[in-house]
């Protein structure tokens, strides 16, 4: 089975519907659903999605959707030795850092899926667009 680490503008996309990477979005949670690929998630995205979705919909209405997800997807750890590489990363954004290294950790993990390319260039692990990782699969 293929391991993904799913990144939050994915979600939001899914969350917000926000067009035209929603359908894209859709499609990757669908394959998580159905068990077809594995996703993974951190804590870290966890908390911003609830602390962005709770600005449009209630404290019940988030919990509930943020339990669907967690029905579906893996949340890999971020514990102090992620956080010290982070720290000590060329990333120059520290969150994506964190992201990073913990996917790192997931044995047969092949992929991060973002539309935030850049933000892991320096990734040793391959990085899509959720459009190109489906792409791959067909």
């Amino acid at each position: 089975m293929v391991k993904i680490f799913i990144d939050s503008d994915v979600l939001l996309d899914f969350f917000f519907d926000r067009e035209p990477f929603a359908d894209d979005a859709e499609q990757i949670l669908t394959l998580c659903e159905k068990n077809i690929i594995s996703g993974t998630v951190t804590a870290v995205i966890l908390s911003n999605m609830y602390y962005v979705l709770r600005k449009t919909a209630s404290h019940q209405q988030v919990i509930d959707s943020l339990q669907w997800l967690l029905q579906i997807v893996d949340v890999a750890a971020i514990d102090k030795l992620i956080v010290l590489q982070a720290l000590q990363s060329s990333f120059t954004d520290f969150e994506d850092a964190l992201q990073n290294f913990s996917a790192k950790t997931i044995p047969s993990l092949t992929t991060i899926v973002t539309r935030n390319i850049t933000d892991y260039k320096e990734s040793e692990i391959s990085v899509l667009t959720p459009k190109a990782f489906l792409a791959t699969l067909h």
